[in-house]
């Protein structure tokens, strides 16, 4: 080969370079391009993310703040309660003698006082418990004695009709002993009453000089005066066991139930006695306390703490989102 066609060979491969020297330039920057544009989708999906997590932060705050409001509403409700039953009280009581019972509800006569006269009926007790009261700071179990108050015959200013009665707190030791002289009254009266007299004993008794007298004496009927307020079944919560009236077990008040029981129409009239005069020799049953009707298990001031209590966790649950979303301070 020549020196002329090498000088030619390497001119031209001069004049080549310089093109292929500035292509990759170019062909880089307009590769890199599209990745740039592509790489913000998964940030995107992110954020997208990001927004639910943050609202989820915010809801122990919104429903805790929804249950103060709601005490706020049940202690309005609850004092409104409170005063409708405490002017009932205050009004004249009824005379019952007065009350005629009806076919429609007693519900427009409950929490009123009514002054009752009539005789208790001992043989239909029923025991509605067990029930704790509190002596002189010692706990003890018992039972609320219902009896029915029946008419006095002849007497005006007696019940019209059967009443069942509340009479008050009884002692366990008080029932059973009730209970077991029950039975054993009805244990004699049926001995009584299969003993027949036989024939011959009746006609010596006939041709006998000396006969045999029998007089019978009636129970001497004492009348009762019950002071007491009218009142409506209970409404038990989810752990109190169902009423067993075959077995004579009351766990609590039913009014309809109770009076099936002793033999009375369902709107029997139901009297909770509120007499504090007891007598000394005769302590039970135990009436119920007045002041006790204008009381609840959750009283305004109560429903006013639960208020705060929730607030302030509502309070504390928010300030602890806001606090995990703020962005931390980077650091140099």
């Amino acid at each position: 080969m020549s020196a002329a066609s090498i000088s030619r060979t390497l001119a031209r491969n001069r004049r080549k370079a310089i093109p292929l020297k500035w292509v990759p330039q170019s062909s880089l920057i307009s590769t890199s391009a599209p990745a740039i544009s592509s790489a913000p989708q998964p940030q995107q999906e992110k954020g997208g993310r990001s927004i639910w997590s943050k609202l989820f932060l915010f809801v122990p705050g919104i429903i805790t703040f929804g249950l103060g409001s709601w005490q706020i509403f049940r202690r309005e409700e609850k004092i409104k309660m409170l005063e409708y039953r405490q002017t009932r009280l205050g009004i004249e009581p009824l005379k019952g003698n007065e009350i005629v019972p009806s076919s429609g509800s007693l519900d427009p006569l409950e929490f009123r006082r009514v002054q009752c006269r009539g005789v208790f009926d001992e043989k239909k007790s029923i025991y509605v418990g067990p029930r704790s009261r509190s002596i002189s700071g010692v706990t003890e179990n018992g039972y609320y004695l219902i009896n029915p108050l029946i008419p006095v015959p002849g007497d005006p200013e007696s019940v019209k009709s059967p009443i069942l009665v509340n009479r008050g707190w009884v002692p366990r030791s008080w029932r059973d002993k009730a209970l077991d002289a029950l039975e054993d009254e009805s244990l004699s009266s049926g001995l009584s009453a299969s003993t027949q007299e036989s024939p011959k004993s009746s006609w010596w008794r006939f041709w006998s000089n000396k006969q045999e007298v029998l007089k019978e004496h009636p129970p001497s009927i004492i009348p009762v005066q019950v002071t007491g307020v009218i009142r409506g079944s209970e409404k038990p919560s989810i752990f109190v066991p169902a009423n067993d009236p075959n077995g004579s077990q009351w766990f609590y008040v039913d009014v309809p139930a109770i009076a099936r029981a002793c033999g009375l129409p369902e709107n029997t009239l139901y009297v909770e006695d509120i007499n504090d005069n007891i007598d000394p020799s005769r302590p039970y049953p135990v009436p119920k306390d007045a002041n006790t009707l204008i009381r609840s298990s959750v009283m305004p001031q109560d429903h006013l703490n639960y208020t705060l209590t929730w607030y302030s966790l509502s309070a504390a649950v928010t300030f602890m989102a806001i606090k995990r979303l703020k962005p931390r301070k980077s650091r140099r």
